[in-house]
């Protein structure tokens, strides 16, 4: 496989301090093996595959799953578990030049359909998935930053059909959110949950289903005749549709298709240790909110039911067991200085996986053009709970033959362009991040 990190970034090191891993068991589905077939294969068992596999199988289809680790091993069991709108980074402005308004507004009420797919989905098979927030809260870093949130809130109610929530900044402090922010917004969509009991609950409801998944089984060539054609180390799949759910881990020749069409980058994560109400006191921050800033790097954070804060941060092109030193100790430097009475709490969960990146800043769902009967869903550019769930029940219509039955936008539609510099197109980041590192932005 062509990938282009070094093979640290694929291997067990970056997840060895999930804090994830304690919460649920290890999943332990075994490897494919033989000469097999079935009505669809899918490559990855992430949010994509597994909701896709779960809409197959109650459709009656026969579905294997082949997942190069296990279930949830790469973002989907590594992300901060928040369930809430987004998939594209564009903003309104760029999607309108691009696909006209129209299409923007169908796109973002998409999102809110998103996110109430994944809801459907957790109470109607009960999943146990230790959910919290009430919608999610944008923190304003700056005065600036906070008149930019008051001028969103006639957009929030066009686009989704809810009213937003401003509290500005002398009413952070009662409402349990004090730190280095100048006021708040809370759109009333979306919730957090431990992102690694989601997608076994996803696993399980696919396997309930009929679903087979089959973990330790990388794909590592495809073929295509009549049918499709799948060789993992201990098996032979044949299949009449394929649907590749890779995302952030993917490579550039598994289908050939992928090549330079998703820029891999880092979400890092940490979290606290337990802590006791009189910390949580002496920061004045209690809230059991989901929450993030405006940042171009993105800050992220939500204290946990169990009183455990977990605070994440974008960015990150290196990986290498220096690269995740210096990760970390950035962002415990980061963490430290929003939540500074918190300088003592120690931090024993310290982690990071691949989310992935579009040119246009969209995500894709559809055809692998190049190869008739294969599909793909990519680049949730770090949003990927609830979207990539509801791209996987779109690709569960689409291998089927069949006009989805959710609305499937057009700005989703539309493949992803391929990114300069080939298996060097990290660099068109580099600096870009290095200058928004000097600046603290």
């Amino acid at each position: 496989m062509r990938r282009i990190y070094p093979l640290h970034a694929y291997g067990e090191a970056p997840r060895e301090a999930c804090y994830w891993r304690t919460t649920a068991p290890e999943a332990d589905n075994p490897p494919a093996r033989g000469t097999l077939s079935a009505d669809v294969a899918i490559i990855g068992a992430g949010f994509t595959g597994l909701s896709a596999a779960l809409h197959l199988a109650e459709a009656g289809a026969d579905v294997i799953v082949l997942e190069a680790q296990d279930v949830g091993w790469g973002a989907s069991g590594r992300n901060g578990g928040f369930c809430c709108l987004g998939g594209s980074a564009a903003s309104d402005k760029a999607l309108r030049r691009q696909f006209g308004e129209d299409a923007r507004r169908d796109y973002r009420m998409t999102e809110r359909r998103a996110v109430e797919l994944a809801e459907r989905l957790i109470d109607r098979h009960a999943m146990q998935v230790d959910r919290h927030s009430d919608g999610e809260t944008t923190m304003a870093h700056t005065e600036a930053a906070y008149r930019g949130l008051e001028a969103q809130t006639a957009d929030i109610e066009r686009d989704y059909g809810v009213t937003p929530t401003l509290t500005p900044k002398a009413d952070l402090i009662e409402n349990g959110m004090n730190g280095p922010f100048h006021g708040a917004l809370t759109i009333p969509i979306g919730f957090s949950l431990n992102p690694l009991k989601y997608a076994h609950g996803l696993a399980a409801a696919a396997t309930s289903a009929g679903a087979r998944i089959r973990g330790r089984s990388p794909v590592v060539k495809i073929e295509q005749g009549r049918s499709f054609t799948l060789t993992t180390p201990e098996a032979r799949v044949q299949a009449r549709r394929l649907i590749v759910a890779t995302n952030g881990y993917s490579s550039d020749d598994l289908p050939d298709w992928m090549k330079a069409r998703y820029l891999p980058t880092q979400s890092n994560v940490l979290v606290t240790r337990e802590m006791t109400d009189a910390e949580l006191a002496a920061q004045g921050w209690t809230t059991a909110q989901a929450c993030y800033d405006d940042r171009f790097f993105l800050h992220y954070f939500r204290l946990m039911p169990n009183k455990r804060m977990l605070f994440g941060m974008r960015g990150g092109l290196f990986s290498a067991p220096w690269a995740d030193a210096r990760m970390h100790a950035s962002i415990r430097q980061h963490f430290e200085a929003m939540f500074p009475a918190w300088r003592h709490v120690e931090t024993p969960h310290s982690w990071h996986g691949l989310l992935s990146i579009a040119r246009d800043l969209t995500p894709y769902v559809g055809p692998i053009d190049t190869m008739p009967g294969a599909f793909t869903a990519i680049s949730y550019h770090g949003n990927g709970v609830a979207m990539a769930t509801y791209a996987g029940a779109l690709l569960a219509d689409l291998a089927q033959d069949r006009a989805p039955q959710d609305p499937y936008p057009q700005i989703m539609q539309s493949p992803p362009k391929r990114w300069p510099l080939g298996r060097f197109r990290r660099a068109w980041f580099a600096p870009i991040y290095a200058a928004m590192w000097a600046t603290g932005a």
